[in-house]
């Protein structure tokens, strides 16, 4: 029997979603380019997309957010069992356990006011549980505020600026969905089993947790900050290829050639540099570092890839570390939410096989 490992290159499902083109570097959100939809819309129009398959127009669109604002209040036992779980334990396993405890009916098929109920809770879980960490009051949803607005207010407490808001509603769209990577996956698996949405979520945040798939952000950063000024870019960068190791942010198991969505980023970094030393630095870093791969590595196409250009942003919009891989789990959970209505819309058990290798047993062998 034919075997992949780790089923690369298997489909496992047709989708309406996302393309996801490695070979060509496209990214294609229900027939529009996420490249485009991330610079022209805002989360809550592009989020409408993926759940209901066109963009919204006015009346929709501010029915999506009133949606969303009603569910960002998280119930009291929510928050109770929030703050029972130990302070080092993660935000991102605090995140899975509040997720889990939000949703507490079985429904079946899931629908897309349940898609809303999670995604208008996650921003708040997330800045509910670090303001604790901080030892600080939570600060409660402004009313006002759209989605992303509302959640750089409750990480500080003041009203964001029109540039941070933008910046990091362009990299949570970008990164909202991305065809069947291990999360989408999981969340898919336990979807087909006609379990709820909050299973579904957990699984897939459980898969998001591992440093695989959710972690390169922070690790971005580390390298950046270690690299500090202009003067030591290339230096450093010489020093960490000839000691064989990897570049943080550059090249991508799915993209062969430019990542769109670091594309995307880019030119949000572009329309804000001079704004911010780092933003600046950040380009010098991708230049040099373009360069000297291909010197090192001739042929390997290495570019930077989303989870570089994130970096610049959380860090520019005052998104500490820790919340990174939290924060990209909020953008995610309205491609993960799309994808589990789309699987109950035609449900089969996901079910593959595996390929014993072990040893038989002994009468087996001398029946043999």
């Amino acid at each position: 029997m034919a075997q992949t490992k780790g089923l690369e290159g298997v489909v496992a499902a047709e989708t309406n979603l996302s393309l996801v083109d490695g070979e060509n570097g496209y990214l294609v959100y229900r027939g529009y380019w996420a490249r485009d939809l991330a610079n022209q819309y805002t989360f809550e129009e592009v989020a409408h997309l993926l759940w209901v398959g066109h963009l919204p127009n006015a009346e929709e669109t501010e029915s999506i957010r009133n949606k969303l604002r009603s569910h960002r209040t998280l119930p009291q036992y929510v928050k109770e069992v929030i703050d029972r779980i130990p302070q080092d334990q993660d935000v991102m396993s605090v995140l899975r356990t509040a997720v889990s405890a939000l949703g507490v009916t079985q429904n079946w098929p899931p629908t897309v006011d349940e898609a809303l109920r999670f995604a208008g809770a996650v921003p708040t879980i997330i800045a509910y549980r670090y303001a604790k960490l901080q030892g600080r009051t939570p600060v409660e949803p402004h009313p006002d505020l759209g989605h992303v607005a509302n959640y750089l207010y409750m990480l500080t407490g003041d009203v964001p600026s029109a540039d941070k808001v933008r910046a990091l509603e362009a990299y949570l769209i970008i990164t909202m969905e991305h065809g069947m990577n291990a999360s989408t996956f999981a969340a898919r698996v336990v979807t087909s089993t006609q379990s709820d949405m909050a299973s579904a979520l957990s699984a897939a945040l459980g898969a998001m947790k591992g440093p695989l798939h959710g972690g390169a952000p922070s690790e971005v950063m580390d390298m950046l900050e270690d690299i500090g000024s202009a003067e030591n870019i290339e230096p450093w960068l010489r020093s960490a290829l000839e000691r064989g190791e990897r570049l943080m942010g550059f090249g991508h198991r799915v993209y062969k050639t430019r990542d769109p969505r670091a594309l995307a980023l880019r030119e949000v970094v572009e329309t804000m540099r001079g704004e911010d030393p780092f933003f600046d630095l950040s380009v010098l870093v991708e230049d040099t570092a373009i360069r000297l791969l291909d010197e090192y590595k001739p042929g390997r196409r290495l570019y930077t890839n989303v989870e570089y250009w994130a970096a610049a942003i959380l860090r520019t919009v005052n998104i500490p570390k820790p919340l990174y891989t939290p924060t990209f789990s909020l953008s995610r959970t309205v491609g993960w939410t799309a994808h589990i209505l789309e699987q109950a819309e035609s449900n089969r058990l996901i079910r593959p096989q595996s390929v014993y290798v072990g040893s038989m047993p002994e009468s087996y062998i001398t029946q043999s």
